[in-house]
């Protein structure tokens, strides 16, 4: 897998003059790390960071050079955006050490086919989306594929205990947590009842008001429709 680069330079400026900066194409990060005496403040192109954070997501390493420095290992950790224009704002970074373990959220993604899905006599519903992991950089993931192909019944699960990532990969998320399971499929939800009961409704009022129409004009609401007068015969 290629490395991914990113150039950044040490900020200075804060407060208001951070919007300045943003319209200039900079945006505002943030580097941390266990190792730091304290976090390092930092400028980054918007155009090379956009395209830096949605490859590396979460879960790839990044190697950060700030100036003509060593490069640092680090991962993305926070990405603030404009709720508008989606934008970035603004984004943190950890450094990390390949000695030393750290904890990461990987997303969950579900492969393959359940054989009770594919007779039609269930449906397959999600359970939890993302997985807490501890483990080395040099054995981060992108993501853990699930797969489905073992549910072939009616009210099968799959649980974060059946998940198997090697030694090297320890998994904190509870064993309980359901990842995926086959419910069965409920013929009864799909009669539509009210559509027809109204319908009814529909065609017996049209059918009063066509009946009452060729007599005369429906009488108001709570009122009986009074009789005509017979017309006295002349003698």
């Amino acid at each position: 897998m290629e490395d991914i680069l990113l150039t950044a330079q040490p900020r200075t400026v804060i407060g208001k003059q951070v919007g300045a900066q943003r319209r200039a194409g900079m945006i505002p990060a943030v580097l941390y790390g266990r190792h730091l005496d304290k976090p390092l403040t930092l400028q980054i192109d918007e155009k090379t960071l956009k395209t830096v954070v949605s490859k590396a997501g979460t879960n790839r390493l990044i190697k950060l050079r700030i100036d003509t420095g060593e490069p640092r290992l680090v991962l993305t950790r926070e990405v603030q955006r404009n709720s508008i224009s989606g934008r970035l704002v603004h984004v943190d970074f950890q450094e990390v050490s390949m000695n030393e373990k750290l904890t990461t959220t990987v997303p969950l993604v579900l492969v393959g086919t359940s054989s009770a899905v594919t007779r039609g006599e269930g449906l397959l519903i999600h359970g939890i989306n993302t997985i807490q992991l501890r483990l080395l950089p040099a054995d981060l993931i992108p993501h853990v594929e699930v797969d489905v192909t073992p549910l072939e019944n009616l009210n099968q699960s799959l649980f974060v205990k059946n998940l198997k990532l090697g030694d090297k990969i320890e998994i904190l998320t509870p064993g309980d947590e359901m990842v995926a399971k086959v419910v069965p499929v409920k013929e009864e939800v799909i009669a539509v009842e009210a559509p027809v009961a109204t319908a009814e409704v529909e065609v017996i009022k049209k059918g009063k008001i066509e009946e009452e129409g060729a007599e005369g004009e429906a009488a108001p609401a709570g009122e009986a429709k009074k009789p005509e007068a017979k017309k006295e015969e002349k003698k």
